[in-house]
């Protein structure tokens, strides 16, 4: 735990008591009567208000589109299913800027539905929360249909036929299952919607702000530290509040189950329900995940002759010192590097809390692991600058800075990949390689490396995408000459004219079809072992 416990108080506290403390001190003394000045401004209680309404309407939305999906992917067999479920996945591993870009292009100005309809959805709040249920959509499929094609069948098909209706049995027996599962998915994409920054920004506007927007501007555009150190404060303690309120409810509510293999619970569509709900769920999917999609991608292609993306090799000498295309480059680069910082953390960090004898202080750790996911994005990054200024950690000047801010993010995936792996190996087999006289080292290269390999490549899959991806810390940390590649795409959607707009479509597709080709071999080497994320 030496590593990863050093990595984090210096990466993740420090930064984050830096710019706190820089916010609420003055000459010397702690001013936390501000707390109180600010949150009840009527401008901030407006963003508070918004940031939980929209989180809670985009997690009751995102449930009530994706349970079906969750129901189909577990319970039926059909031709082209690991196919779907891979289409269904990419959305979840695009940056949250594409995602914004996707949505911007189907229903913002010149749009395809202002071109068709003349209806423009990227002024009001509907284009937020559908972009949001793009965006967790898989959350819900993966997290809450993973343990649905466990469940045992006959239990409900037993409710079936003691008189019990199809809804009935599902309320009263799978639902109650289900319950840890969908708190899970719940969880997740609650936390992902209340520190959304890419999607408000992009489409909110000057009108929809969220405590992650809002910190932005306070510290980038108003120079307030002072207003974002408290935003930080209570967006920590939001998200510290959820998770208690999760892990309290959840250890209420788990049972033993009785699990059975999932390739026998998935039958053919029988009757006239199941077919409808596969072409309702496949609707679903088409309208919501791939048109999106498909509207980035064909308005990259508008320019003749692939004209966006010859403009991406010239360097206009405005907002960016390099040409944009140099950012596909330099994303590449960091994200191999903090998938590397990220693997040896977060596999370090797994290791210890799969030990059996863990004691209660690394047990501990493992909530911690979730805090960056959590945390303003935004308040890493600026913390970033404002801690890591001074010997031994100046690295305001360095490359690595982007790297470790994303690795801060991808870290808590391998922890989620691994664990579960690492403590499902027999104990034993690491005692009998001991007693042979094995050292610890070669006991794991030898014993749980070959049964962990699928999963630790999984693992730094999952870190790649994520790592490439990231914006709310990258935003500030990312040097002029060396932008990545969510960054490049805000900055041209920033400007005015058709060029940039389309340099920004064209750059967005190129991320997707980057993060889609990770996402493939990520379902080449998924197995059962390894789970679902």
């Amino acid at each position: 735990m030496a590593l990863p416990v050093a990595f984090f108080a210096a990466f993740f506290a420090w930064p984050v008591a830096a710019i706190v403390g820089r916010g609420l001190k003055v000459d010397g003394a702690w001013r936390f009567g501000r707390i109180a000045d600010v949150v009840t401004q009527p401008d901030i209680r407006h963003v508070l208000w918004f940031t939980m309404w929209q989180a809670f309407a985009s997690t009751a939305l995102t449930l009530l589109l994706a349970l079906p999906a969750a129901h189909v992917f577990a319970r039926l067999d059909f031709p082209g299913k690991q196919l779907l479920r891979a289409v269904v996945t990419v959305p979840f591993v695009l940056p949250t800027v594409v995602a914004g870009s996707a949505f911007l292009a189907l229903v913002g100005h010149g749009g395809l539905l202002d071109e068709l309809w003349g209806v423009r959805l990227d002024t009001t709040v509907w284009a937020i929360l559908l972009a949001h249920v793009f965006f967790n959509y898989a959350v819900v499929v993966r997290t809450v249909g993973g343990l649905w094609s466990q469940l045992d069948p006959r239990q409900e098909e037993a409710a079936r036929m003691l008189g019990a209706s199809p809804f009935q049995a599902w309320r009263k027996v799978t639902l109650p299952a289900l319950a840890p599962a969908v708190a899970a998915a719940a969880l997740m994409v609650f936390l992902f919607t209340f520190t959304s920054f890419g999607v408000v920004q992009i489409l909110g506007g000057p009108t929809f702000s969220t405590l992650e927007v809002e910190i932005y501007r306070q510290t980038s555009e108003v120079f307030d530290l002072s207003t974002a150190a408290v935003l930080t404060l209570v967006q920590f303690v939001a998200v510290g509040a959820i998770l208690v309120v999760h892990a309290w409810t959840v250890r209420r509510r788990e049972t033993a189950l009785r699990l059975v293999d999932p390739k026998v619970t998935a039958r053919r569509p029988r009757g006239a329900g199941q077919w409808t709900l596969l072409a309702g769920v496949l609707a679903t999917i088409a309208l919501l995940l791939v048109l999106p999609l498909a509207v980035l991608v064909r308005r990259s292609l508008d320019a003749p002759g692939f004209g966006y993306y010859r403009a991406l090799a010239d360097s206009d000498g405005g907002t960016f010192l390099v040409a944009p295309v140099h950012a596909v480059w330099t994303s590449l680069q960091y994200a191999v590097a903090a998938t590397a910082i990220a693997v040896v953390i977060g596999g370090l960090a797994a290791a210890a809390l799969a030990r059996r004898d863990a004691g209660r202080l690394v047990r501990g750790f493992d909530a911690l692991l979730m805090l960056p996911l959590g945390v303003s994005a935004v308040t890493v990054g600026f913390g970033f600058l404002i801690a890591l200024d001074e010997p031994p950690l100046d690295l305001r000047q360095s490359w690595i800075l982007v790297p470790l801010a994303q690795a801060l993010v991808g870290a808590p995936f391998v922890v989620r990949t691994m664990l579960p792996v690492l403590r499902a190996v027999d104990a034993r087999l690491r005692e009998a390689a001991a007693v042979l006289g094995a050292s610890p080292w070669r006991v794991w290269r030898e014993v749980d490396l070959p049964l962990v390999r699928r999963a630790l490549l999984v693992a730094a899959g999952f870190a790649f995408a994520v790592s490439l991806g990231e914006f709310g810390a990258t935003v500030f940390i990312a040097r002029p000459d060396n932008p990545t590649l969510p960054v490049a795409v805000a900055r041209l959607l920033s400007r005015p004219g058709d060029l940039n707009y389309g340099q920004a479509m064209a750059l967005s597709t190129i991320l997707l079809v980057v993060c889609a080709a990770a996402l493939m071999i990520l379902e080449r080497l998924r197995t059962d072992r390894t789970g679902e994320f």
